[in-house]
């Protein structure tokens, strides 16, 4: 029997003044206050992005924990399954938006795919704020927090361009401190290879299908792979594939038979083989673990 982790949307989150069905931002201690019992692991069918200005604590984002501290933020995709312990004294703010709030005026549909810490695999679930950027986040948290709050007119224009701001801030603060064209470029590959991993990891598994697709050689996108994440192509495809299989059992009804069908393994036995050599649990001990 599996446990199956509670989706939420932004307008389940009640009680927040100004929630609405595509952006909410307030007060990180405000949100706790409103939603002490939202603890448990849960899901989000939307963006989150929170910053920590004070106060301690835990934080696990798709079964990996990682300390909070004062100036960490943390980057949310929709589906990704977390949870969180804080001490009393946590404060910051917390943001969430659906994809639909920026792509109604957007060209380009994928748009928020191109910000490094939205992505699944690769994606930096965290960083620490430097100091010297501190106060222009601080200062656009609190300026989108107000707007929201507000009644002003092109309210939510002025929202996407302060989120805008906000957000690629934060992506040029990931980004390496000197760009050669040879990194820009290697960045750039990396990028598409993630995105296409996230469309087709389920029927495509070896690197050579995705350098073929790429146009290069296995070899070519294997060595840009491997200096940019210190992982190999191969590990990253399949760790995309596992990540999937531990949400897939802890977040559905399926049996393992269905959940390795639909994982497109030949059969259980091979999928729980695969599942077990990787993480040193079979599958149904794996889901055990999380009851």
């Amino acid at each position: 029997m599996s446990t199956r982790i509670p989706t939420y949307s932004i307008c389940n989150f009640f009680g927040i003044e100004n929630c609405t069905k595509d952006f909410m931002a307030c007060s990180l201690s405000t949100f706790l206050q409103h939603h002490k019992a939202l603890v448990m692991p849960h899901r989000h069918s939307f963006y989150q992005l929170m910053y920590i200005s004070s106060g301690t604590g835990k934080y696990t984002v798709d079964f990996k924990t990682y300390d909070a501290q004062a100036g960490q933020l943390f980057f949310l995709s929709p589906g990704q399954i977390h949870s969180w312990s804080f001490s009393h004294d946590i404060e910051g703010f917390l943001i969430n938006f659906d994809e639909s709030f920026f792509t109604a005026v957007c060209y380009n549909p994928y748009f928020l795919n191109d910000f490094p810490f939205f992505n699944s695999m690769t994606q930096r679930a965290t960083i620490m704020a430097k100091e010297e950027i501190k106060p222009t986040l601080l200062s656009l948290f609190a300026h989108i927090k107000q707007e929201h709050e507000s009644d002003g007119d092109f309210k939510n224009d002025y929202l996407r361009a302060l989120l805008l701001q906000l957000l690629v801030v934060l992506a040029r603060a990931c980004q390496p401190e000197k760009q050669t064209e040879a990194t820009k470029y290697n960045y750039t590959l990396l990028r598409n290879f993630e995105k296409l991993i996230e469309v087709h990891f389920k029927s495509k598994k070896l690197p050579k299908e995705y350098a073929e697709l790429l146009f290069l050689t296995p070899n070519h996108l294997n060595s840009v792979v491997t200096n940019a994440t210190g992982k190999s192509a191969g590990e990253i495809i399949r760790d995309r594939i596992l990540l999937e299989a531990k949400r897939m059992l802890v977040n559905s009804g399926q049996t393992i038979s269905e959940i390795a069908w639909d994982l497109n393994f030949e059969d259980n036995a091979y999928f729980s083989r695969f599942f077990k050599k990787y993480t040193g649990v079979s599958p149904d001990e794996f889901r055990k673990q999380q009851l």
